[in-house]
């Protein structure tokens, strides 16, 4: 029996209809699915009939299938012939261990390929209105993970060195500790800050707000994961009456 192919595909932020044409082939043609938590029913409605959705939930904080699991799992199918599709929020390639798994199937000897999808680092600064690149404020912006590995903590003192907006992933939970590390890295308390939750989707929401107020309101405000955070000038052009919108046109 010939080996399947896996596909890793980006499922996008949210909103199906940002997925790209390719993602949608391919998930037409998939005999597996595996599906992270944070990829959308509506995605999953270009699933072919007949194919086989398996949910191998990864959320950052949350208690998730081990990666080792997914990898053995994804070989295994492929060695049976199927066609494989592993399915992500946002880029497999940004903060999605999509590189761990490329490895991994290597190793195993499967034909892979990536379908990139739109990170939600971009997506939802877009969603809220905030441009990560603007001329009157900066040439380019920082992404980066704000959970952090054990002994490897990111060095948050340099990142407020550089003067470019930060788009945090994962930063709900470490929010405090992130805030005092920026204002102890020398960037002011009254720099800019936003909140963008669930963007692109039905229940998005968006805080705006200034570093030195960041903790204290994004706890007040009830946000949860799955969030981005933009540290930065260009985020003092965030329009929170942007959710609203997204609210009315998927459900106007």
């Amino acid at each position: 029996m010939n080996a399947g192919k896996v596909h890793l595909v980006g499922a996008g932020p949210g909103d199906p209809e940002l997925l790209t044409l390719k993602a949608v082939r391919v998930l037409g043609q998939a005999d597996v699915v595996l599906v992270d938590d944070l990829v959308s029913d509506a995605v999953l409605a270009h699933v072919r009939p007949g194919a086989r959705i398996v949910h191998v939930g990864k959320r950052g904080g949350c208690k998730s299938t081990p990666q080792e699991f997914i990898e053995r799992l994804m070989i295994a199918e492929a060695r049976q012939g199927h066609a494989v599709v592993r399915l992500k929020g946002g880029d497999p390639f940004v903060f999605g261990r999509g590189g761990e798994e490329c490895e991994a199937l290597h190793a195993g000897g499967i034909e892979h390929e990536v379908v990139n999808g739109i990170t939600a680092g971009i997506a939802a600064p877009a969603a809220a209105g905030i441009p990560l690149t603007h001329r009157a404020f900066c040439r380019g912006a920082i992404f980066v993970t704000g959970h952090e590995r054990a002994g490897a903590p990111a060095d948050w003192e340099a990142l407020a060195r550089t003067g470019l907006p930060l788009v945090i992933y994962m930063g709900i939970a470490t929010c405090a500790e992130i805030q005092r590390a920026l204002v102890a890295g020398g960037l002011a308390g009254s720099t800019p800050a936003a909140v963008i939750s669930n963007a692109t989707r039905p229940d998005q929401r968006t805080l705006a707000t200034r570093l030195d107020r960041l903790a204290d309101d994004l706890a007040a405000s009830g946000l949860g994961s799955p969030a981005i955070l933009v540290i930065g000038e260009v985020a003092r052009l965030a329009r929170p009456e942007l959710s609203q919108d997204v609210q009315q046109r998927l459900h106007g």
